[in-house]
């Protein structure tokens, strides 16, 4: 399957749906435990709010989300 990667845009080939290249794996592993991290300090708050704090786009905290990689739980984000 040919996926493209969401860090640096490039295809590559992997054998499941993937999200980012391998490459990108440790870029994309820093940003999902900064993420975590700072959620675990301020358990309600907002992707404006975690992405603002942490100097990335909304965008980026929310397509954790979308990849299932990060879920709302009674209002809050939480790690599968």
């Amino acid at each position: 399957m040919v996926n493209v990667c969401k860090h640096c845009q490039k295809q590559y080939i992997s054998a499941t749906k993937g999200y980012c290249c391998p490459n990108c794996k440790t870029i994309d592993k820093m940003r999902f435990d900064q993420i975590c991290a700072y959620l675990k300090n301020f358990p309600n708050s907002n992707a404006v709010q975690v992405a603002e704090a942490l100097d990335m786009k909304a965008y980026t905290v929310l397509k954790y989300v979308d990849e299932g990689t990060l879920t709302f739980g009674r209002g809050e984000f939480e790690q599968l």
